[in-house]
């Protein structure tokens, strides 16, 4: 396949796929956030409200996915061709998935910050453009619209370096154990499994990326990520560090089954389909 080829598969596949993801598991993210939350559950709105955020997260996860898969694909097709450098396939998939992490970030983090305010209903009943617009307004671009940038880079980083190698290793590993390619079904598994792993250990990143989105702007200005982290410790204690642990682990190892699923079926269908083969 071209390298054209590769980019607009992956961008049809990463915008099917986080879109699809969003709109079935959008309600388990809110009761994560509430979790999260320094307010507590309860008073972030406990179990009402559960698809409120949910415009912002739509509009924003088709052009995430696909900014993400579009680098990664590209940056590993890249790097794998460089037989001068010999770089370990590892290696070689936790650099793509890092770089596609910081091109997502540039959408994901003012849909998180509007989504995530929309989920906190003690943040008011304010629409989402209404929230961008007075974060850009008051706080500008870094400190508004990008807060929380550097701890999301802190928490999807992580991620992305034990999810996609775990992915990749899972697939080669079921893939030569069975002789044979695998089904869509096969690598939404692999996806699930790499995911829950990768989102179990992340949690405390998670936590404090949400303690800062939800501050208030004064606060926000103090805030960094292990200062978050060292006060959630010595307020909250470990239990603190790992708030929304389970409905983040289940939410992300369902969501791997549909991301990682929708995405081979559609890159396969496309793939199937030689619309950007070289053959005449």
């Amino acid at each position: 396949m071209t390298n054209s080829g590769i980019f607009f598969t992956s961008l049809l596949g990463g915008g099917v796929a986080g879109t699809v993801v969003d709109v079935v598991l959008f309600p388990v993210d809110t009761i994560k956030t509430r979790l999260q939350s320094e307010r507590g559950f309860w008073k972030s709105g406990g179990l009402s409200k559960i698809y409120k955020g949910f415009l912002p997260a739509a509009a924003g996860s088709a052009p995430c996915a696909a900014l993400f898969f579009c680098t990664y694909e590209c940056s590993k097709s890249l790097l794998a061709s460089q037989e001068v450098l010999k770089i370990p396939s590892p290696v070689v998939h936790m650099v793509s998935a890092s770089l596609g992490e910081v091109a997502a970030c540039l959408i994901r983090v003012p849909v998180e910050i509007a989504k995530q305010r929309r989920q906190d209903l003690t943040q008011g009943n304010i629409s989402a453009i209404s929230i961008l617009r007075s974060a850009l307004r008051n706080e500008g671009i870094i400190r508004g619209l990008y807060r929380g940038f550097g701890t999301t880079l802190s928490r999807e980083i992580p991620f992305s370096l034990i999810q996609f190698p775990l992915w990749e290793y899972f697939k080669a590993t079921w893939s030569e154990h069975s002789g044979e390619p695998l089904a869509s079904s096969q690598v939404a598994l692999c996806g699930a499994l790499a995911g829950g792993i990768a989102g179990g250990i992340t949690t405390p990143f998670d936590v404090a990326k949400t303690r800062i989105m939800l501050a208030d702007q004064s606060e926000a200005q103090k805030n960094t990520i292990m200062g978050v982290l060292r006060r959630i410790y010595i307020k909250e204690g470990f239990s603190g560090l790992c708030a929304g642990f389970i409905p983040r682990v289940m939410w992300i190892s369902i969501g791997g089954t549909i991301f990682f699923g929708m995405y081979d079926l559609v890159t396969s269908t496309i793939s199937a389909s030689k619309f950007f083969s070289d053959d005449p």
